[in-house]
């Protein structure tokens, strides 16, 4: 039997790049985004392309309670493989940056996502097999000054996601936490035109590569996963340095990369 895979963000970036995998693989998709328009055109690529069923949604993730409407919307679709991939960062001071625009962040990338997979989950331990593949960021191993409520929120997001890895061993169900560095997605546009995320070209990650390296560790069952050797390093580097030592170091580089603009 086909088996069915949910991406959010899917329109564009990491959640296209999966997407793509994932109707090579013989998936059924349902793809949900804000950008109606983009997502009409991925869709139109992988029904021409694949030949898969492709369903999509065209949805608020910021919106409360939106994780409800997508269950109501697919109407009882067994949903083998769950990809939460959306999501926005904002730049600036926290005391000076726009708390509906965080709020709308921390709906898309802890509720919604959180209560997403909350929903799915059910789903996947009654039928003893799912997938779960949460996007987080190599900004959840340290603070980030500039970057305050982006940086917590992804920590979250691989917190969570390797707590309930734990709790799922044995139901045949697997979480994975995709960690990328800096990834050359419409994520920069979607940050303030002063964040470092838009002027980073050093250690710049591919969308298709970074894609795949999570595709392949959410098949294999791996609890996170970091694209890059360099990453790795960095990810390790608060273990041997104070909390305050790290937060200042993210803080610099986030100055320096605006101050060279």
């Amino acid at each position: 039997m086909t088996k069915t895979a949910l991406i959010t963000g899917a329109a564009s970036g990491l959640g296209y790049e999966i997407a793509l995998l994932l109707a090579n693989d013989h998936y059924d998709l349902i793809l949900i985004d804000i950008h109606e328009e983009n997502l009409k055109c991925t869709q139109k690529h992988i029904k021409e392309t694949y030949g898969n069923k492709v369903d999509i949604l065209v949805k608020d993730l910021s919106k409360i309670d939106v994780a409800s409407e997508i269950m109501l919307d697919i109407g009882g679709v067994t949903v083998d493989v769950l990809i939460n991939n959306a999501g926005f960062g904002l730049f600036g001071l926290f005391v000076d940056t726009d708390w509906k625009r965080e709020l709308d962040m921390l709906h898309v990338h802890i509720l919604t996502t959180t209560h997403l997979t909350k929903l799915i989950l059910e789903g996947m331990v009654k039928q003893g097999s799912g997938k779960i593949l949460n996007v987080s960021s190599l900004a959840a191993f340290q603070p980030g000054p500039l970057m305050s409520i982006y940086y917590a929120s992804k920590s979250y997001i691989l917190s969570f996601s390797e707590a309930i890895a734990n709790e799922l061993k044995g139901t045949g169900v697997t979480v994975t936490a995709l960690c990328p560095g800096p990834t050359k997605t419409g994520f920069q546009e979607t940050v303030s035109a002063d964040s470092s995320e838009n002027k980073i070209s050093f250690n710049m990650g591919c969308a298709k590569q970074v894609a795949a390296y999570g595709y392949k560790a959410m098949l294999r069952g791996k609890s996170y996963a970091i694209p890059g050797r360099f990453n790795k390093f960095l990810a390790v580097i608060p273990r041997f340095v104070s909390r305050r030592t790290a937060t200042s170091i993210v803080r610099r580089i986030q100055e320096k990369n605006r101050e060279t603009v």
